[in-house]
């Protein structure tokens, strides 16, 4: 069979001519559900713990510092650059490394660390999800290197799901060279569907929503 026939019977199927113009696509379809805060909270909650991972919901900065500082006891952690990090105190607690610039004394570290701590550029309600954008503030390594991950984040970047997701940040692109969803803790399997995780990142992640 020629390419040119296979191109044909395309067109018939499709009910089109040879060089008739393509049809504009259709509208983007963005449908952003109304849903309160609290709704959400319980959203992100029930799916991110269905997958094993952890959630906490905290009033203040203060009690966030001081459920991170309990839950990195006696482990070593580095932390991103993300300011919200400074805000809460998290980048002050003992043993905490961060300001970490160079690429490959970042990946040094977070390969020695237990947890890595982070903040999230959004988090949707719908999946558990969390919205990393790569900058130096929030670089890659820190939540996906080390076998923990705690994300810090403030209620308010709290979004329903993909779609206000997408209406907020159409073109990801030109913020950042990656956005990453981390839904639970990294997990596979293999032909005989025996579940692992920690094979390709951090085997445990907590969330600890703030506000």
């Amino acid at each position: 069979m020629t390419r040119d026939h296979i191109l044909h019977r395309i067109r018939t199927a499709l009910g089109r001519s040879a060089g008739q113009a393509v049809a504009d696509p259709p509208p983007v379809r963005i449908r952003i559900a109304e849903v309160d805060r609290e709704a959400r909270v319980r959203s992100f909650t029930t799916r991110l713990e269905a997958l094993a991972g952890k959630v906490y919901y905290v009033t203040t900065d203060a009690e966030a510092r001081d459920l991170v500082a309990s839950a990195i006891e006696g482990k070593t952690a580095v932390a991103s650059n993300a300011p919200y990090l400074r805000e809460c105190g998290i980048t002050g607690i003992a043993g905490v490394e961060t300001g970490i610039t160079g690429r490959d004394e970042l990946r040094e570290r977070c390969a020695a660390a237990g947890v890595g701590i982070t903040s999230a550029d959004y988090a949707l309600a719908d999946t558990g999800s969390l919205v990393m954008l790569s900058t130096p503030r929030e670089a890659r390594l820190v939540s996906l290197l080390p076998p923990a991950h705690i994300a810090v984040v403030p209620v308010e970047r709290l979004l329903t799901g993909l779609d206000e997701l997408m209406s907020i940040l159409p073109h990801p692109g030109d913020a950042t060279s990656s956005m990453v969803l981390i839904t639970g803790p990294s997990r596979t399997a293999d032909i005989e569907q025996i579940l692992v995780r920690g094979v390709h990142g951090p085997g445990q992640i907590t969330v600890v929503l703030v506000g």
